[in-house]
């Protein structure tokens, strides 16, 4: 795991570069470029809808990065303290959700999609217009953030008094010691100057439009990973589902002769490629008889299902449905997760929510949604 996040930040760095080079940050001192964008409340914002304020807090960031994720909270306590006093804040997510790999999506339920926001949005209940640039990332282009998340702090005149962190610790179980985007709001109403105007800034980079290449290299990647299929017995099931591992365990048992099995499947694909980054594995288990054994591969390869698959190699079935869960009645698809030592913490039988299943992934102690 170490070898990863060492492997994330360097991305992240390189990214960051890159961003400054191609969009760079607006300065400080700079007028806040226009901008018209659509919330997940349904209505249009723009500059102009918050002329009322003394203070405009831009803060862009998104639904998938865990450090924008480890900040949430504490942007919905700021808009609970400020708002009162003349401070409007605003969040935007400059992602253009096509430019986002689903293997960058590993602390998270959510990409970031204008429904997904608004998804996000609701869960949390933001009390904050959360605004959508991902199609034309124009706002983004003219503000330039990094990362997200990444605050720009406005005067009455809208002039740019302050970019950077909102403070210096991203994970939200650690105190903070500056914090930096109340201290210039604070300086800001007490007609003050900000006595820091700009900050370095931590998180996941700005996913552009312009990174089509790094999908279809992903998509390549995917394609090249070789399938298997390899039979286990009773003995074999009964020790997967003891899940000796130090991941959690999402099983699914299908067939192909099953309708619901072969339209979820690919689903369970893209949560496979979203987590097994993490402490995470999936597993399927094929309920064919050993003579389809060629075409039950053919449907995986098809699938690019480069997880372990694995094809019950005896006739009873009822075996089987006892080794897995004897609280399965025994229809097709069922689907658990497990956790180390053995405890099924899901069990469904038929088609899976993709969205509840990913949720229950994230938010396991074992995964989590920050590093």
């Amino acid at each position: 795991m170490k070898f990863i996040f060492i492997l994330v930040l360097l991305f992240m760095i390189l990214s960051f570069a890159n961003a400054e080079e191609e969009h760079p940050t607006l300065p400080i001192g700079a007028e806040a470029p226009v901008f018209s964008l659509k919330g997940t409340d349904g209505k249009t914002y723009s500059l102009t809808s918050f002329s009322k304020y003394k203070i405009l807090v831009i803060i862009f960031t998104c639904n998938h990065c865990p450090t924008a994720q480890a900040y949430e909270e504490r942007i919905i306590q700021l808009t609970k303290d400020y708002s009162a006093k003349g401070v409007a804040i605003v969040a935007v997510s400059p992602n253009d959700p096509k430019s986002i790999r689903l293997d960058e999506l590993g602390y998270s339920d959510m990409s970031d999609t204008h429904a997904e926001m608004k998804l996000r949005a609701k869960q949390k209940k933001f009390n904050f217009p959360y605004l959508y640039d991902g199609d034309k990332q124009a706002m983004a282009k003219a503000y330039g953030p990094a990362t997200t998340p990444h605050a720009f702090i406005f005067d009455k005149e809208r002039v740019l008094r302050f970019q950077g962190r909102i403070d210096d610790v991203e994970k939200p179980t650690e105190k903070p010691t500056s914090f930096d985007t109340r201290n210039a709001i604070e300086e800001l109403l007490q007609n003050k100057e900000v006595t820091v105007k700009t900050t370095k800034v931590f998180g996941c980079s700005v996913k552009w439009a312009e990174k089509g290449d790094w999908i279809e290299k992903a998509k390549k990647d995917w394609a090249a990973e070789s399938v298997r299929l390899e039979m286990i017995d009773e003995a074999g099931i009964k020790d997967l589902l003891k899940n000796n591992s130090d991941k959690l365990r999402l099983i699914n048992v299908w067939a192909t002769w099953c309708g619901p099995c072969m339209i979820e499947f690919p689903e369970f694909v893209d949560i496979n490629r979203m987590y097994r980054g993490r402490d995470f594995e999936f597993i399927s288990i094929c309920l064919d008889d050993t003579s389809k054994y060629v075409k039950a591969l053919k449907f995986l390869q098809s699938k690019q299902a480069s997880n372990k698959n694995y094809l019950f190699n005896t006739k009873n079935k009822y075996a089987l449905i006892e080794a897995v869960d004897p609280k399965w009645p025994g229809a097709l698809p069922y689907t658990l997760i497990v956790e180390p030592g053995g405890k099924i913490v899901y069990g469904k039988q038929y088609i899976i929510d993709p969205a509840h299943i990913k949720k229950l992934i994230v938010e396991h102690p074992l995964i989590g949604r920050y590093y």
